[in-house]
Formats: C-alpha cells, sequence, structure tokens
C-alpha cells in the first residue's frame, strides 16, 4: 500500500509541480489513513478499501478531536489519492466518490489598519539584521508575497529599476508583482548597506534574505523576527506572516484596485478566494457608517 503512496507523491511533484510543503502534507494525512486502514481494518489491497472504510477513518479524526479544516483537508488528499489509483489501474473503483467534506465557517482573515501598518514597518536601527527586516516587511506589505515565496527569492528575482519582483507560487507559478517606492527604498538599502555584511563567510550564496550565518532565512526565522518586531511596535493583534498578505489585499480594494488584478498579484488561481476580501470591506463600511451615521 506505500508503494502507491510513493508513486502518488512523485506524480504530485514531478507532473503537478507541487511545493515540497503541500507534499509532506499529503504524506501526513495519507499515512495515517493508510496506517488505520493496515492495523484498524486489515487491509492490505486498494481493491478492498469501500467507501465505507473512508468514512470510519474520518470518524476517527472527529473522534480525536481533529477540526473541520483538518477533516475537510483529509478528505482532499483522500480524493486525489483514490483518483490517481484509479486512473492508473491499480484499482478498478473509486471508493472517494460521494464522500462530503464538513461544512466550514469561512473566517474572515485578520488584516492591519494603516496606521497599525505604519507601526509594524516602522523598524528602527542601522544593523544589518534591522535593515534586513525593514526591507522584508516593506518588500511583504508592497507584494502580498506568501512567507514561502519571500523566503525562497533569489537576488536575480528582484528588479529594482523596472520596479518589480519576480516569485514562484503554489505549484511553481511565476508570477511578476510591482514594487512601490518604499519597498523599493528599503530593499535598495538592504543590497547595498546589509547583504554583504551578513554573506561575509558564505559569499557564494544567491538567496536574496539571508540569517546572520549568511545562509537562506527559512519560514520559521521569519515568524521568529516577526514575532519580536510585533512585540517591539506594541501591537495586540494576532498577527501572523499572512497577515501582511491580507491587509495588502483589502487596502487595494479598499483603495479602488479591481478584483482581477488583486487575484493576479496574489497569486490566486480561482478569485473565489480573492473574492473573501471583499467581504471584508463590505464588514469595515458596514462599521464605519454603524459607528459615523447619526441614524444608524
Amino acid at each position: 500500500m506505500l508503494h502507491a503512496l510513493e508513486d502518488f507523491l512523485h506524480h504530485l511533484r514531478i507532473e503537478r509541480g507541487l511545493a515540497e510543503n503541500t507534499i509532506i502534507s499529503y504524506r501526513r494525512d495519507l499515512t495515517a489513513y493508510i496506517e488505520f486502514l493496515k492495523h484498524k481494518k486489515s487491509l492490505s489491497d486498494w481493491n478492498r478499501v469501500t467507501r465505507n472504510e473512508i468514512v470510519a477513518f474520518l470518524s476517527s479524526l472527529k473522534e480525536n478531536g481533529k477540526s473541520a479544516a483538518t477533516i475537510s483537508r483529509t478528505i482532499s488528499s483522500i480524493r486525489s489519492f483514490h483518483q490517481f489509483l484509479l486512473r492508473e489501474q491499480i484499482v478498478n473503483h473509486d471508493a472517494s466518490l460521494y464522500i462530503e467534506s464538513p461544512k466550514l465557517a469561512r473566517l474572515l482573515p485578520q488584516i492591519l489598519s494603516t496606521e497599525e501598518i505604519d507601526r509594524l514597518l516602522n523598524v528602527k536601527g542601522n544593523s544589518p539584521l534591522a535593515i534586513r527586516n525593514k526591507a522584508m516587511l516593506e518588500l511583504m506589505y508592497a507584494t502580498g508575497l506568501r512567507v514561502s515565496e519571500l523566503v525562497t527569492l533569489q537576488v536575480s528575482d528582484v528588479h529594482l529599476t523596472m520596479g518589480f519582483v519576480r516569485c514562484f507560487g503554489k505549484g511553481s507559478k511565476e508570477r511578476i508583482v510591482p514594487l512601490g517606492d518604499m519597498a523599493k527604498e528599503a530593499l535598495e538599502n538592504y543590497l547595498n548597506n546589509a547583504r554583504d555584511e551578513l554573506i561575509k563567510r558564505n559569499r557564494t550564496e544567491t538567496a536574496l534574505f539571508v540569517n546572520h550565518h549568511g545562509k537562506p532565512l527559512s519560514r520559521q526565522g521569519f515568524w521568529k523576527i516577526l514575532k519580536a518586531i510585533v512585540r517591539d511596535a506594541g501591537l495586540t493583534k494576532e498577527i501572523t506572516p499572512h497577515t501582511l498578505r491580507h491587509s495588502f489585499a483589502t487596502h487595494l480594494l479598499e483603495n479602488g484596485a479591481d478584483l482581477r488584478s488583486v487575484q493576479e498579484m496574489l497569486g490566486h488561481a480561482d478569485i473565489s478566494t480573492t473574492q473573501i476580501y471583499t467581504h471584508i470591506t463590505k464588514t469595515r463600511l458596514k462599521d464605519m457608517y454603524e459607528k459615523y451615521h447619526p441614524r444608524a
């Protein structure tokens, strides 16, 4: 059974070009599923797996306190896997057919006001690390990059004269995102006055953002840096790297940008994902109305 899983993960990596973090998530979900089938249901042949076994596995997740979002993601993994088994003629039926995903409450993402953004981006200090931190935050707010995209940027991806940055999003899709003047200024300062100092022990490094050892910054490393900056700025909101992305999209829409342009800049495959930001702007408008209209 594990052999089929490895074939499927190879297909995701090579043929579909999915990101390594996505593949890790698939592996985790499907390994738990296979363990359940082998040890709880004594199954070792994919053709003997039916809808009942899948439902039993999902019920066990619910009993173990897994959230609706986790169960929904697991169903998606199982569906993709069973469709692959059918296509590859490893099975003669799709056991995942008619399995329904739990209804998810669509939570509006947390965003920052422009005043909170100003406080967050006001990184103090002239040390190489402070200059780097300022450049990273300005770039994230200016472009709406995902943190995984930020930490994989190469120096060659930044085109300051032309005013854009090139990045590779989910599924290795390339996109070009424009840069504002403040982000350009912060990046120029970092490239001219800080990066060389950080890579002095590792001159051949091509990653744009590096740690104090001159090695590429990790997602976890960026998380720690952001937490410290949020604390220093005295902000009490729960802020994650994605908060800057959410704020970027919401502020663009609030100031009149059209949905298709924002979709392109965010690298969303489906515009319905981008549309959640229109709900935020409507919610904020309603709040403003109720706060300031005399008859609200």
